[in-house]
């Protein structure tokens, strides 16, 4: 985790094609630039959170091409995949330390070397962890937790990050706290995140893009302070509802 490794790489999803069971079918078309933020916004079942898992490798198409660094990763399990993902609940092992689910992010078995032990005490220094790293998660508030899974993020040093409303139980000033602690990371390792998310500050505060997903397909795509003022279509419009434009 030293500053400026720069790890950022160019996303592709080209005409993916994916449905659940009894389900509509979704199709998914988009290019992310290497180290780009994006948000992403839709509807309740709209196809957000469906996108990610996809890129993610935790559902499969049924048809298409996942390109990252203009390698095709859709037969890659997830765990072979360029990407990291912080999810809303965070994915911590109850019966495991701060430092252990930090360290699972260098190996699953925990069979970690001298270098990964001090990639762990650097990525629990950087996300405000330091002091912390034996405790259990029920210890920790719910700000802790989401930083842990941060943390097991950096360690991973993955070019792709999948943000899964990660921040969205909790409260307005901590959030912006976790949002500008991403930024800040971003800023050291320009990885690319890819967030999706129902709130409209969070794609204020971190993203210059936004993707808007509508009945299983990316709708429209476009800077997000034009679709935070305005300027979106009618339908993201209708999805927001009254709000005062960005000023």
């Amino acid at each position: 985790m030293n500053q400026g490794i720069r790890i950022g790489a160019d996303l592709r999803l080209n005409q993916l094609a994916f449905a659940y069971p009894g389900g509509a079918q979704m199709h998914f078309e988009l290019e992310v630039g290497a180290s780009e933020i994006v948000a992403v916004m839709g509807p309740s079942g709209a196809g957000k959170s469906t996108l990610l898992h996809l890129i993610a490798g935790f559902e499969k198409p049924f048809s298409g091409r996942i390109l990252i660094a203009g390698e095709d990763i859709a037969d890659l399990p997830p765990a072979r995949r360029p990407v990291s993902m912080i999810f809303q609940e965070n994915n911590l092992f109850s019966h495991l330390t701060v430092a252990q689910n930090v360290g699972l992010g260098r190996s699953p078995a925990l069979r970690l070397s001298d270098a990964d032990r001090k990639a762990v005490e650097t990525a629990l220094a950087r996300t405000g962890l330091a002091g912390k790293e034996n405790r259990l998660p029920q210890a920790l508030s719910g700000g802790e937790r989401q930083r842990v899974a941060l943390a097991r993020v950096l360690v991973r040093q993955q070019p792709v990050l999948l943000l899964d409303e990660p921040f969205a139980s909790l409260g307005p000033a901590l959030r912006d706290e976790m949002l500008e602690l991403i930024a800040e990371l971003h800023r050291e390792q320009a990885m690319t995140i890819i967030m999706a998310t129902h709130d409209p500050r969070d794609a204020e505060l971190l993203s210059r893009t936004l993707v808007f997903v509508e009945a299983g397909s990316i709708a429209a795509t476009g800077p997000t302070r034009d679709f935070l003022s305005g300027s979106g279509p009618a339908s993201f419009r209708r999805y927001l509802g009254e709000r005062q434009p960005v000023r």
